[in-house]
């Protein structure tokens, strides 16, 4: 494969940033280690043995190893490292993903690394298109026999040049060995793949013109009026903004006092003013706060409307939570809210219902979107103005504290600075907590006992020598 042109591509969207992409390939260079890297040996690919191949449950274990993550998300990570193409598949090259299983994939080689940024030309993908066309006599895939006929129709007047390219590349390529000749075309053709991704189908096109449609007939705001917004919104929290305005009662990176943190803990006894200040700005800011949703939680308990919140948590719950109990949290919320007789049934429209009925019967985590938003709704248009009103919310503005603001000068702030030490990389921290495992489990005790048992067991499972007379 020929890549020439020194010009920036332009074409491919969503490019990925340098610095994410030079984190990744610090990690891939991890996973290519022989001794502490994923595990890799030659592996059967029909009569083919590929040297340094890797399975995807191998992959999948070392990240979530190395990362301390779940098996959920190191899949996840897995499947970016693919559809970035830092790591091709054996078999399914169609489907840009890691399967935690026995499937074969092997490390790109960096040539072909998104760091070289190599201008991805139709001239080259052309080449690699004659080239297939070639080896497999005409049989090639729907989309790529459609791009065959486009770039030969566009290009006519070098057809013969690519032809011949591809003749050459084809010819030089029978050549290698068989193992070599395999690994290279999965290598080309898994770039190919991520360039030059499958033709989307109709369906696609059909669902981008409706959202494009439903984009144009959304109501647009005149530039004043969002200006007019964004002032308002600057005016209302510049005194909570840190930036702007003191920490009360000091800014706890300067002075290295903590009182400014203890105070606005998550669920501390009693608030202090400017946090109360912001559960009145809207009712958003009332729920994101800890604190002022219990304050509002003590408030529907009074008015037997708790129920409401309480399924609002739920769905939070449902959508920001892990995938695993994902089923088994909307089945528990569909029979604590939804469903008939429920302990805690709530009130929400029929047609609401008959979509959330609908998505129950293939959850996710948005399955009680629709459900979420109408009693969201129903809280921030009646529950929210008379909570403001009520004894509680004016009994927490009655006890909230204001505390005095401390006073230090530049000496003790000067010599804050020159005690203050940076804490501890997360990573030496866990390297330290293995090796500290790692010595109580040699200094452990042993049981003599068990040792001999094994022993003994060993013993017997050896068959005994034969004796030459």
């Amino acid at each position: 494969m020929t890549i020439r042109n020194a010009l920036r591509d332009h074409g491919q969207r969503y490019r990925p940033r340098m610095a994410c992409l030079k984190k990744v390939e610090m990690i891939l260079l991890e996973m290519q280690d022989p001794n502490t890297g994923v595990r890799s040996q030659p592996q059967r690919l029909v009569i083919t043995t590929i040297p340094h191949a890797i399975t995807g449950e191998d992959i999948v274990t070392w990240l979530a190893d190395r990362l301390q993550i779940d098996v959920q998300e190191a899949r996840s990570f897995g499947s970016m490292l693919v559809a970035l193409g830092y790591i091709y598949p054996l078999q399914d090259h169609k489907r840009l993903v890691i399967k935690p299983d026995t499937s074969l994939y092997r490390f790109q080689t960096p040539y072909f690394w998104p760091t070289q940024q190599w201008p991805v030309e139709d001239t080259d993908y052309a080449i690699y298109l004659a080239k297939r066309n070639i080896r497999k006599k005409g049989l090639l895939e729907l989309y790529e026999q459609e791009q065959y006929n486009r770039l030969h129709k566009w290009m006519n007047h070098k057809w013969d040049f690519i032809v011949m390219q591809a003749k050459e590349q084809y010819r030089a390529a029978k050549e290698r060995k068989k193992p070599d000749r395999v690994v290279f075309d999965c290598q080309e053709r898994a770039y190919w793949v991520v360039h030059r991704p499958p033709t989307q189908t109709s369906d696609y096109y059909e669902r981008i013109m409706i959202f494009t449609q439903q984009a144009i007939m959304r109501p647009r705001v005149k530039s004043s009026v969002s200006i007019g917004a964004l002032v308002k919104h600057c005016a209302t929290y510049i005194g909570h903004d840190p930036f702007l305005s003191a920490c009360l009662p000091s800014n706890p990176w300067l002075t290295d006092d903590t009182t400014y943190w203890n105070l606005n803990m998550s669920n501390v006894e009693t608030p202090t003013k400017m946090r109360v200040e912001r559960w009145t700005f809207s009712f958003k800011e009332l729920l994101s706060d800890p604190r002022g949703r219990d304050d509002f939680r003590l408030f529907l308990k009074k008015e037997f409307s708790g129920e409401n919140l309480a399924f609002w948590e739920g769905c939070e719950d449902l959508k920001w939570g892990t995938a695993a109990t994902m089923k088994e949290k909307a089945e528990q919320i569909y029979k604590t809210f939804l469903a008939r007789g429920a302990p805690r049934w709530i009130n929400i429209d029929g047609k609401t219902m008959e979509v959330t009925m609908k998505g129950l019967k293939h959850p996710h985590r948005y399955v009680l979107d629709a459900a979420q938003t109408h009693i969201y709704m129903l809280m921030k248009k009646d529950s929210y103005g008379r909570y403001l009103k009520s004894p509680v919310f004016k009994d927490t503005v009655k006890k909230a504290i204001r505390p005095e603001e401390h006073k230090f000068n530049d000496a003790q702030l000067e010599q804050n600075a020159r005690n203050r030490r940076p804490s501890l990389s997360p990573i030496i921290l866990r390297q330290q907590e293995q090796e500290l495992r790692a010595k109580m489990a040699a200094n452990a005790p042993v049981d003599i006992t068990q040792v001999m048992s094994k022993l003994s067991k060993q013993g017997k499972d050896v068959p005994p020598r034969p004796v030459n007379k």
